[in-house]
Parts: C-alpha cells; sequence; structure tokens
C-alpha cells in the first residue's frame, strides 16, 4: 500500500453500547464501510493498563466482559476475530528497538474497549485483531511517541485504532437517560480540542490537562483521552483530520471519534462529519 490507512480515535462509552447503537453504532459501521478493508486491526483500549507496552498474540481472540450489573444479553455477545502472533510479534519489536521494554501476551484478549466497537466497524469478525496495553501513568506525548513508532504499520494496510471516550465522567451520568443531550460543559471542552486541532497546536493539545477547560472535569483520570494521541501519532500527518460527531450519551459521555492522516477525507462526507 502506496499510503497510509488513516488512524482512528472512536469513543466506546458504555458496554451498553454494544445493543444501544444509537448514533454511534451506525457511525461506526459507515467508518468501517468507507475506509479500505484492512489486513489487520491494532487497537490500543483504556481498560488493559499495565506498566510496559504488551501486544496480545492469541491466535484465536476471546471476549472479556470485563464489567458488572449490565444486562445478560451483553455477557452472551462474542467477537471470534482471529488474532495474528507474527503481528504481534513486530509491534513488540518495533517498541523495543525504540528502547520500549515491550513484549507479546497471551493472557488477555479483547475487552469491550475493543470488542464493543470492532462489533460495528467490521461486524463480521473476519479481519485480523491484535489489543495494545494502555501505561495509564504515561503523559500524552508518551502515547502520541507510541503512535509514532507504529505508524508504519499504516502503510502495510493495518489500521489503528484507539479507542476510549472523548469525556468520561461517571459520577455525572444520567445513567436512566441515555439520550439526556449535551452537558455545556463538555461542549466547551469538545470545542478547544477542535480549535487546537484547525490550528495544528500539538504543544497545547499534549498539555490539554493544563490548558483545556473543564479538563479534570471531563476526564478526572485521563485512561481514556490517552488512546486519541495514540490515534494521533499513528497518523501519517495529524494535522489533516475529520472529526465524527455522534453527540453524548448519558448526559455526560461525549461520544466523538476522529479520523487523522492524508487519507482521512473519505471519511469527510459521513452524515456526522464536522
Amino acid at each position: 500500500m502506496s499510503t497510509a490507512l488513516p488512524s482512528l480515535f472512536v469513543s466506546h462509552g458504555s458496554p451498553m453500547l454494544a445493543v444501544e447503537p444509537g448514533r454511534t453504532g451506525p457511525l461506526l459501521r459507515s467508518i468501517g464501510e468507507r475506509l479500505p478493508t484492512p489486513k489487520a486491526v491494532l487497537i490500543v483500549s483504556p481498560h488493559w493498563e499495565t506498566q510496559t507496552p504488551r501486544v496480545g498474540n492469541l491466535v484465536k481472540q476471546r471476549v472479556i466482559h470485563d464489567f458488572g450489573g449490565f444486562p445478560q444479553e451483553l455477557y452472551a455477545l462474542d467477537y471470534p476475530a482471529a488474532g495474528s502472533p507474527e503481528l504481534a510479534e513486530r509491534v513488540a519489536g518495533l517498541l523495543r528497538d525504540a528502547g520500549l521494554h515491550a513484549q507479546t501476551d497471551d493472557g488477555w484478549g479483547l475487552d469491550h474497549g475493543a470488542w464493543v466497537p470492532l462489533r460495528y466497524l467490521y461486524p463480521h469478525a473476519d479481519i485480523p485483531v491484535l489489543q495494545l496495553s494502555l501505561q495509564p501513568h504515561q503523559p500524552p506525548a508518551y502515547h502520541y511517541r507510541i503512535g509514532q513508532l507504529l505508524a508504519p504499520l499504516a502503510k502495510e494496510g493495518i489500521v489503528l485504532i484507539g479507542s476510549g471516550s472523548f469525556t468520561h465522567n461517571l459520577r455525572e451520568l444520567r445513567r436512566n437517560d441515555a439520550d439526556a443531550g449535551d452537558a455545556p460543559h463538555t461542549m466547551e471542552f469538545l470545542q478547544w480540542f477542535l480549535t487546537q486541532m484547525q490550528a495544528g497546536n500539538l504543544e497545547a493539545l499534549l498539555d490539554y490537562r493544563d490548558s483545556a477547560p473543564h479538563s479534570v472535569r471531563t476526564h478526572p483520570t485521563d485512561e481514556h483521552l490517552l488512546t486519541l494521541f495514540f490515534a494521533m501519532g499513528a497518523a501519517d500527518d495529524w494535522t489533516q483530520s475529520v472529526h465524527l460527531d455522534s453527540g453524548s450519551t448519558y448526559h455526560s459521555l461525549r461520544m466523538d471519534a476522529f479520523a487523522f492522516g492524508s487519507q482521512s477525507s473519505i471519511l469527510s462526507d459521513l452524515p456526522a462529519a464536522a
């Protein structure tokens, strides 16, 4: 492949997204249909946290239902994708070559931050999937660098995805009202990000915790946004981006998606593009 696939940031929100697609499910399905079919998927989720990078190397993926207290139908859902031990070793090797203590790992699988959005993006589960762990104690610049180190894979037909939640304050959820609308402070936070992205202001974005309005309120802990910086770093040119707006769920969870890179414009005419 001569040009790199766009990298993606997707918001997976609540596990209920798996059975309550709302606006996000159709958007993710449209993204998967519009992009060239990848040879493999490499996805980072905030629900696999490790001190140093680990890359899942299962031959066949296992689904992890890493949540409790939800309807029984969620626990019956599967995503029977293949893995790719060979690609996992290559990913770990790229990180080791840069001095990181990365290794492959067969003890995980796909947690809900991975398999829930993938059920919409690639519903046939016919594309090999690898999950890469997150280091939540590291700053945005570290995750941006991880994306940079793995960006060459995008030119080989591998799509790199950061899955998280554009805003993620569970204390402010309106749990019985998935369609409660947008919290005003989350919209201010989003507008700040869009302004900095349009200006190409990487320094401000990496310093969002001290610079963006309502940063700590929208992310009491920032693991669900760190994957955005991975996706930015994984792009051949993150300043070329498409914002895909699917609104909010439960009032405080913004469900925005972003595509980054020189080929991201192929998504620019989707209904939720902004």
